[in-house]
């Protein structure tokens, strides 16, 4: 028996207030790492109008001037003085006037410190690298697309990401950093077949109709860069459905680092371990680990060995190996997933420490990851989209 169903997923782009955060604490984690590569960053941010603010801890050898790397952020998201002046009205969400920075970063617990270094310390068990706090994490892949992600989020970031560039290249000057799209798919037998709705809300200049936004974005966004063999005349199209949207960015929602990590990973498809990544060192496993499963999981489908994969890890803090490895094939396998364990195994080492050098985590990469997907993006040079141990799993099966 055929088996439909529709499901859902949604993108954010670089100007919504929560990614505007995410974005700042990348950045400074980048800034980190370009001078320090063993920096140990936990970096929150938090925007409402004009206020920045940077809580957290950090432990660095690098030197630089957080108020400038933050005025500069947002200046590359579009929320400056020299952009504003196109306008008569402040939708920068008034860093025009300058941000108001408050800078409450902290230097990492001992405690903490302690059972993530590789060294021996009191009542640790041993003198390797431990992860820097328990949690469980998840990495997930499907072959509903050729980026081996689920097609509903994978749409939904290809239409931020291609309206962020209709902005940026300056093809619509009327439109505004702070954007949100989702797309609703139709699944026949485990397949993407349609797409049965689109939602588009960007924020714009007061000038123009909203009418002719809706005209201008389904011709030059939608119609453009959408599939045409899942576009059908029955797919609902919703432009800006509300009308205005002028009042967008931190100016019209207060934002906080973190609040996206559906947006960030599977939109929801593939299961999430709860932790947010933006800010964080790789020495953090809520990133690294999940960074890891995605590589994992992308590789085994890519191998051919099943059509969908999701890969668990779990870890104690202070403590060198993972304390459990699930994988789960959702009855796609075409090997047993007791195979596919023990291959992994074979192939990959989940130790923090040799995630991080697996990975070549120690670089000032995470900026490219922040927005439109931390998976997914083969265009950012992200280590963990390689399908680079396709023949090495083949041959440990």
């Amino acid at each position: 028996m055929s088996k439909t169903f529709i499901f859902s997923s949604e993108s954010v782009t670089e100007g919504h207030p929560d990614k505007v955060c995410d974005t700042v604490s990348d950045a400074v984690l980048d800034a980190c790492l370009e001078q320090d590569i063993n920096s140990r960053v936990a970096c929150e941010t938090f925007v409402k109008d004009n206020v920045v603010g940077l809580a957290g801890e950090i432990t660095t050898q690098a030197k630089f001037d957080y108020g400038t790397l933050v005025k500069n952020t947002l200046k590359e998201i579009g929320y400056d003085a020299d952009y504003a002046k196109d306008t008569d009205y402040s939708y920068t969400c008034k860093f025009e006037k300058g941000a108001f920075l408050m800078n409450m970063l902290g230097q990492q617990s001992p405690d903490i410190a302690q059972g993530v270094d590789a060294a021996a310390a009191a009542d640790k068990d041993t003198d390797e690298q431990g992860a820097g706090d328990q949690g469980i994490m998840f990495g997930y892949a499907t072959n509903d697309t050729k980026a081996l992600m689920p097609a509903p989020i994978h749409y939904s970031h290809q239409l931020g990401l291609e309206l962020t560039r209709l902005r940026k290249d300056r093809v619509h000057t009327w439109l505004r950093p702070d954007s949100k799209t989702q797309v609703s798919i139709e699944y026949v037998d485990g397949k993407p077949n349609r797409f049965t709705s689109i939602v588009i809300s960007t924020m714009h200049a007061k000038e123009i109709s909203t009418q002719e936004i809706r005209e201008l974005l389904k011709k030059d966004l939608i119609e453009k860069h959408l599939p045409g063999n899942l576009l059908t005349p029955e797919t609902d199209i919703l432009i800006n459905p509300t009308g205005l949207f002028v009042i967008g960015g931190p100016e019209g929602d207060a934002g906080l680092t973190g609040r996206k990590i559906i947006v960030d990973t599977y939109g929801g498809m593939g299961r999430h371990g709860g932790g947010a990544f933006s800010g964080k060192d790789p020495s953090k496993v809520d990133r690294s680990a999940a960074y890891m499963c995605r590589w994992v999981a992308k590789n085994i489908v890519a191998a051919g060995f099943a059509n969908e994969c999701e890969l668990q890890l779990a870890y104690a803090i202070g403590h060198p190996h993972p304390v459990s490895i699930n994988v789960n094939t959702h009855g796609t396998g075409e090997v047993s997933e007791e195979k596919i364990l023990a291959a992994v195994k074979e192939v990959f080492s989940f130790k923090p420490a040799d995630i991080v050098a697996q990975l070549d985590l120690l670089r000032p990469i995470y900026g490219k990851s922040t927005n439109y997907g931390h998976f997914g993006r083969e265009d950012a040079g992200l280590p963990w989209e390689e399908t680079n141990k396709v023949e090495a799993l083949k041959a440990a099966l």
